[in-house]
This record gives C-alpha cells, sequence and structure tokens, in this order.
C-alpha cells in the first residue's frame, strides 16, 4: 500500500479531490492531513472523510523534527502540498527527496515566490493582462515555487475576466488534474 500526507492551510477543496479520486482504490491511503492553521476548512472536510488531522505551530514544524519523524512513523510514501502556505523546512524537504508534491495556481516560473498564492497570484495575472493562466505541479526544494516542474496546464483568460473570474478557471484545472498528476508520481515511486 502507498500512503500520502496532505498539507493545507485553507479550504481543502483540493486535499477533499485528492482524498475522493484515491477512495475506490484499496493500494493507496490518504493516512492523514496536516495544517498549520487550526481554523483551517480543511480540518472539516478531513474529519467528513473520516482522515486523521494534526495541526500543529511554527515553533514544532521549524524548531523541531516531529512532522518528519511522524511521517516516517506512518511510512508516507508521498507528501502532497494542496495549499499549504508555509516555505517547507530544509529537513523535510531532505526527507522526502521527489517524494514531495507542490501545485501552484499559476504558469510557472511566472507568478510564484513568497507571498505569490491565491488571489495574489490571480491579481497580478489579471494586472498584467496575461492572455492564459493555468496550473503547475512541481516538486518541492527549499524554495518557493522553484522545484522541477512536473505537469503545468494552461486555461484561455478574457479581457474582462476578473480575479475571481481567474480562480475559478484555474481551481476547474486543479481539481480535474492534481489528482490524477499525484497518482502518475505515486506509480513511479519505487
Amino acid at each position: 500500500m502507498k500512503r500520502i500526507a496532505l498539507f493545507a492551510s485553507g479550504s481543502g477543496s483540493n486535499a477533499e479531490k485528492i482524498a475522493e479520486y484515491f477512495a475506490d482504490r484499496p493500494e493507496v491511503e490518504i493516512s492523514l492531513i496536516l495544517t498549520n492553521n487550526p481554523k483551517a476548512g480543511v480540518i472539516e472536510r478531513a474529519r467528513r472523510l473520516h482522515i486523521p488531522v494534526l495541526v500543529f505551530d511554527r515553533t514544532t514544524f521549524y524548531g523541531s523534527e516531529r512532522i518528519v519523524r511522524l511521517l516516517r512513523k506512518q511510512e508516507i510514501d508521498l507528501v502532497v502540498l494542496a495549499g499549504f502556505m508555509w516555505l517547507i523546512p530544509e529537513a523535510l524537504v531532505r526527507a522526502f527527496p521527489n517524494r514531495m508534491l507542490n501545485i501552484h495556481p499559476a504558469l510557472l516560473p511566472k507568478y510564484g515566490g513568497k507571498g505569490m498564492y491565491g488571489h495574489f497570484v490571480h491579481e497580478a495575472v489579471v494586472s498584467a493582462g496575461e492572455a492564459e493562466s493555468g496550473i503547475t505541479i512541481h516538486f518541492v526544494n527549499e524554495r518557493y515555487d522553484e522545484g522541477a516542474v512536473v505537469f503545468q496546464t494552461a486555461c484561455p483568460l478574457d479581457p474582462t475576466d476578473t480575479p475571481e473570474d481567474v480562480a475559478r478557471k484555474v481551481q476547474v484545472l486543479e481539481h480535474r488534474y492534481f489528482p490524477e498528476i499525484v497518482e502518475k508520481v505515486l506509480n513511479q515511486l519505487k
């Protein structure tokens, strides 16, 4: 059995789509959802899906190896960042080399880096007058949004699109492709 741990900071719609995607696949288990936000919507989604949740703080995440030890104890094969906002500490990156995926709501390398998430990305895309946006799924390294790209896909934008319109179009791509790419990467693991 392959085991996945999901990290999320917000509503958790991508985490839920991934969990639903693997629900009928006994060879894959969503073992744990981890969040840095005690008020995150992902917590309620995880409860509904009967997936254990761990809420942690900044000191635990950056000042200890507790998360790494927990993931190893749970024999996690793949770590998936599904809307997780904190930079991943080096110890965690080293513990899961090429076994940690992130999704970014833009076509990297454009609109990536510290502070570029959610509506900030979509506002920047609209302000720049881009003709398209999309998603990038990439491996995680020690810097925001700079890991090797695994998958990208784009959607056309209309000149009248608002940041909210862009967000809706991008989320359709996230929900459609992220679970499939997680499965593809999982199947390539030895």
